[in-house]
């Protein structure tokens, strides 16, 4: 009994080992964005410091946001506003 080799020979179980291992780093990368997607973090968040980015003044610019909100659900009134806001500005110059 002959037996027959017209495949790739070993080439051919490399080349799908190769393929496997990719289609399955494709799987992994592909459920890791879509669960970062569904979560709907912001990047710059996920990435730890805002200062991370090299912009200068988003820090700064960053806990005046987190100050405004304060305000405005009402967690301090406007004379601490001002006085955190005028604390800041002072300090990130």
């Amino acid at each position: 009994m002959m037996w027959y080799d017209g495949g790739w020979g070993w080439g051919g179980w490399f080349v799908m080992a190769v393929f496997m291992v990719v289609f399955w780093a494709l799987v992994i990368a592909g459920i890791v964005a879509l669960v970062r997607y569904l979560t709907g973090t912001p990047r710059h968040q996920r990435s730890g410091s805002p200062s991370a980015t090299g912009e200068p003044g988003r820090e700064s610019r960053r806990a005046e946001d987190l100050l405004a909100e304060r305000f405005a659900r009402g967690e301090i009134d406007d004379d601490e506003y001002k006085r955190r806001l005028t604390l800041l500005r002072e300090h990130h110059r």
